[in-house]
């Protein structure tokens, strides 16, 4: 049983948690990294929400999050390998967050969001759905790199990367402070490496 599945046994055996279901074909080995989908039913959203740390913080992950822009309340985990594994809440909606506000105190959240959003897209890539990831740059674009002072929309993920390295750490700068590296460390080498994916239309599902 590799991690995503320990983690979804651990989150099934929550008392207020119905059922957990891998959503499509579970966890993928996608060139170098792991991607997995869960969706999680509940009894009583707030108390599986709020041990939700305590069920996933023994697996040491790397970053953990709500989605900010998901239409369901997505818990959105990453492990060293890297591993990215979605735990998906179908029966909870939410409205997505507005562009972000820049400041010391959501810099490292920024860091968080723009590298799992960097990695999924990663796998996007590796699967062909190129104009999937150039979509998905409009609209990183709005709602993180144009906060940050990144004016133009990035043409790839390796320039996407680039911009948002450059303008987070002048921001650092400003703010006189450092946030974690762990995240970029264990996605950049995946967005730099050598790709020859081929095109393929859009309307696939994600």
């Amino acid at each position: 049983m590799g991690i995503a599945e320990e983690i979804a046994a651990a989150v099934a055996a929550h008392s207020a948690v119905e059922r957990v279901e891998p959503i499509g074909s579970g966890a993928r080995d996608i060139a170098g990294f792991q991607i997995a989908a869960f969706s999680v039913i509940v009894d009583d959203f707030g108390e599986v929400a709020a041990d939700l740390p305590d069920i996933v913080g023994p697996f040491d992950p790397l970053s953990a999050q709500w989605d900010p822009l998901g239409e369901h309340a997505s818990q959105l985990l990453i492990f060293r390998g890297p591993v990215k594994v979605d735990l998906v809440f179908p029966e909870v909606w939410r409205n997505p967050n507005p562009p972000w506000r820049v400041g010391p105190d959501t810099l490292a959240a920024i860091d968080t969001h723009f590298w799992d959003w960097t990695l999924w897209l990663v796998g996007k890539r590796r699967d062909g759905m190129l104009d999937r990831v150039r979509g998905e740059l409009l609209k990183m674009s709005r709602h993180l790199l144009q906060p940050l002072g990144i004016g133009t929309v990035p043409l790839s993920l390796g320039e996407a990367a680039d911009r948002y390295v450059r303008a987070r750490d002048r921001l650092e700068s400003r703010y006189g402070t450092r946030i974690s590296r762990c995240l970029q460390d264990e996605i950049l080498p995946l967005v730099r490496a050598p790709h020859g994916d081929h095109y393929r239309p859009s309307g696939l599902p994600s």
